[in-house]
């Protein structure tokens, strides 16, 4: 107990402000990892990584330099190269994907016309999935990441085009079944299997597994969700557990254009004046 107080006292005994900026500097780098991992498996590896380095910090500091272990100093000096080595390793592809965010010039274009685009191919594939008849479902992800349904899935990580969309749901290939998760611009997972909620019906319609999975994802999370009956070749739209069914192509148009919108930054919408205009139009659709 004494050893710990004379930790805290000479961690005290530093200027307050300079602690409190290094702890706010690393506090948001770590922030920002965490946020750029959130929803892969990166992100347990990550806190699993600095949780073993911030307990060997603390009792490297609290035992082994107070009782003179200088051989597990060296040790432990060795262990955190190990660790580094290891988390280049590990974390090949998510720094991989962050040096080629940074490099492709998307990454410095207006977020507003990348959705919109994005949106439009969502819409062109949707609009003929329906009129071939073909059967969809189309998750789009928000602020509630759904790594857990991802990883039960086939990972693509491919740009959202209507020829992808169209191709991953064609009948007999290998992904034409269940679901996919659209992440910003880009298709992150296909053959996804979603949560289904209760045997029911609306309007006297017995709902498919395709609608029951719509509403079992968006009633557990923030995402919305597009489905086209392969039936009727109905399209239906779900939100917070609600589908709105047979919807026509300027409907839909609306709806996705508002979903979407909500990745453009706060301050970029406020500068557009479209904040509480799309807010407004959003409830009044689904109304």
């Amino acid at each position: 107990m004494e050893t710990l107080l004379d930790y805290f006292y000479r961690v005290a005994g530093y200027e307050w402000w300079r602690v409190v900026i290094e702890l706010f500097l690393i506090g948001l780098v770590v922030y920002w990892v965490v946020d750029f991992l959130e929803g892969t498996r990166g992100e347990r590896l990550f806190r699993s990584v600095i949780f073993i380095l911030i307990a060997g910090v603390l009792i490297l500091n609290l035992v082994a330099e107070q009782l003179r272990f200088e051989r597990l100093e060296y040790l432990y000096r060795g262990f955190l190269i190990g660790v580094l080595v290891i988390a280049v390793a590990a974390f090949q592809p998510e720094v991989r994907r962050a040096l080629i965010r940074i490099g492709q010039p998307r990454f410095w274009a207006s977020s507003s016309q990348q959705l919109a685009k994005t949106a439009d191919e969502i819409i062109t594939a949707v609009t003929e999935l329906s009129a071939a008849r073909t059967g969809a479902i189309i998750v789009i992800e928000k602020r509630v990441a759904l790594g857990e349904f991802i990883e039960t899935g086939v990972q693509v990580d491919a740009r959202v085009t209507s020829e992808l969309l169209k191709t991953i749901f064609h009948p007999g290939t290998a992904l034409h079944d269940m679901a996919v998760i659209i992440r910003g611009d880009r298709v992150v997972a296909a053959r996804v299997q979603l949560p289904l909620a209760e045997a029911g019906s609306i309007d006297g319609v017995e709902l498919g597994s395709r609608h029951r999975a719509a509403i079992g994802i968006t009633a557990g999370s923030d995402a919305t969700c597009l489905v086209v009956s392969e039936e009727t070749g109905i399209i239906t739209f779900a939100r917070k557990g609600k589908l709105t069914r047979d919807i026509s192509e300027s409907q839909l148009r609306k709806h996705l254009t508002s979903t979407m919108a909500e990745y453009v930054p706060i301050a970029e919408k406020l500068l557009a004046g479209q904040l509480g205009k799309e807010a407004g139009q959003e409830d009044k659709d689904l109304a």
